[in-house]
């Protein structure tokens, strides 16, 4: 796993996919800073995150679209197929590999904490930067984008076509955020809950409030699981056929 891991990540920098995935988080995430605190003199860093979840729907796919699609393509997936590598470590490999680069992404956010929390030290005004809601939001911010990593992986081992990949991706995060908005036009009690209890939208929010939740964490991990659990079967099937 760790052999993986580290290759992967590595692939990352061998290419100009790592440094323009970068590139643009931190971007946007700037933009985002300068448009909803810089200018309006706020040290809230919530419409950031609000920003950031929705460009993740569309970045993270891009990150994780060569995962498996590009070893299909190149068939270089047959050496791995044959290695004595378990599935569970090729998995989890490359799903750490494209976690810790989300991560470095991620890490942004917490610069422009620090920085926002010295201004509002400094301005002598008495007032106290909002830690607890930061942290409810990054922690729900990583655990969402973990979310759209695993899903963006197992969609790429479906196909060896990096754009399908991309895109099945993109409208699999948008599915897991209509859930809400799908409950409304459910009218069988069952059905309802069975929807809203797979809500994501509304356990994130959770977390923007501040709110730490061990059965809201619980249900991204297992989210998580599913879906690297779906692309080891997957790989499971190519194996031995």
């Amino acid at each position: 796993m760790t052999a993986i891991m580290k290759r992967e990540f590595a692939s990352y920098f061998t290419s100009p996919l790592g440094y323009v995935y970068l590139a643009v988080f931190y971007g946007f995430s700037g933009l985002f800073l300068w448009m909803t605190c810089l200018s309006a003199s706020s040290a809230d860093m919530a419409a950031v995150f609000l920003w950031m979840f929705f460009i993740m729907m569309i970045l993270i796919p891009i990150l994780t679209m060569r995962t498996m699609a590009d070893d299909k393509r190149q068939k270089t997936d047959q050496l791995t197929l044959t290695s004595p590598v378990s599935l569970f470590g090729l998995v989890a490999g490359k799903f750490l590999a494209a976690f810790f680069i989300f991560l470095i992404g991620a890490a942004i956010m917490l610069i422009y904490a620090l920085g926002l929390a010295a201004a509002v030290n400094n301005s002598g005004s008495g007032a106290v930067f909002n830690w607890a809601g930061f942290f409810g939001n990054f922690v729900g911010i990583v655990l969402m984008g973990s979310v759209f990593i695993s899903a963006g992986i197992f969609i790429s081992s479906l196909t060896e076509n990096q754009m399908i990949a991309a895109i099945g991706s993109i409208g699999v995060n948008i599915l897991l955020c209509l859930f809400d908005i799908i409950s409304n036009f459910v009218t069988v009690p069952f059905l309802k809950n069975i929807i809203n209890a797979l809500s994501v939208l509304y356990k994130y929010q959770e977390f923007t409030y501040g709110i730490f939740s061990l059965k809201n964490i619980l249900f991204f991990l297992s989210l998580i699981v599913i879906f690297n659990f779906l692309t080891m079967r997957v790989i499971e099937r190519r194996r031995w056929s």
